[in-house]
């Protein structure tokens, strides 16, 4: 789970101090990550789908997590517009793939991680290049024996 103290302690639950470390890229809005604490997150579990007897009709397995971004204080400016932009203003993850709440939870959290580290990613722009000289002759080279290949189908059969 991503979810540390300030000190850097793995914690379990969402703790008073526990937060949630979602790591930036250089030339993005928000270069050394983003710190949003776990108190701005909003959890819903419920009943998982699908097979599983007693036990998925009675345990509240799944886990959904949300994130208001465009209210997160948490959240500086920048990052803030690209990630409403990409994402919109909230953001919602949920698993029910594990039996258990506690891992449904760990997952989810992972998920947002990913979803928001995803959207933080600038696109570099594509520079245009010319084809090298060797890969042009390649390439015309190619297109002759084809076309040599396909002359030497052609042909009249004699009777």
């Amino acid at each position: 789970m991503n979810t540390e103290t300030p000190e850097g302690d793995d914690v379990t639950g969402p703790g008073p101090r526990a937060v949630l470390r979602v790591p930036g890229h250089q030339s993005g809005p928000a270069p050394r990550g983003l710190t949003i604490p776990l108190s701005e997150l909003l959890w819903r579990f419920s009943g998982a789908g699908g097979p599983g007897g007693q036990h998925v009709n009675t345990a509240n397995t799944r886990a959904e997590v949300r994130l208001d971004i465009a209210g997160s204080p948490s959240i500086p400016e920048a990052a803030r517009s690209l990630l409403v932009s990409r994402l919109g203003d909230v953001v919602a993850v949920a698993a029910s793939d594990r039996r258990s709440q506690s891992q449904n939870r760990d997952l989810a959290l992972t998920r947002l991680t990913e979803r928001l580290a995803g959207a933080l990613e600038v696109q570099r722009n594509r520079r245009p290049t010319r084809p090298t000289r060797g890969s042009e002759r390649r390439r015309l080279e190619a297109k002759k024996r084809q076309a040599q290949r396909k002359r030497e189908r052609g042909g009249r059969w004699e009777e």
